[in-house]
């Protein structure tokens, strides 16, 4: 089995959960099965997301939550098991979130 770990930026990411549950908890939850679904997938084929020079130097991918494309994981695809690095909403500002990452 494939796993995946979260980086503490990326745990707190959850707060997503929050936002949407405020007007709808089964929106909530089926964004957050989701967003585990898509790093469940990551840890199994990490190289399928996408590397975004334009974003981060970071040596990250990236890859889109379906079917919530609005919502992307970035994560680390070097070691086991895969570093799931954050998870935001498109919208946000990438580049400076990605910047401030820790370690």
């Amino acid at each position: 089995m494939n796993e995946y770990q979260f980086t503490p930026q990326a745990a707190n990411d959850f707060e997503i959960w929050c936002y949407i549950a405020r007007d709808n908890i089964e929106a909530a939850n089926r964004v957050e099965a989701s967003i585990l679904k898509a790093c469940d997938l990551l840890a199994a084929a990490p190289l399928a997301g996408h590397i975004r020079n334009d974003l981060s130097d970071l040596p990250v991918r990236f890859w889109p939550v379906r079917p919530y494309s609005n919502y992307l994981v970035f994560y680390d695809p070097q070691g086991q098991p895969t570093k799931i690095v954050r998870i935001l909403r498109g919208a946000r500002n990438i580049p400076i979130l990605l910047a401030r990452q820790e370690p």
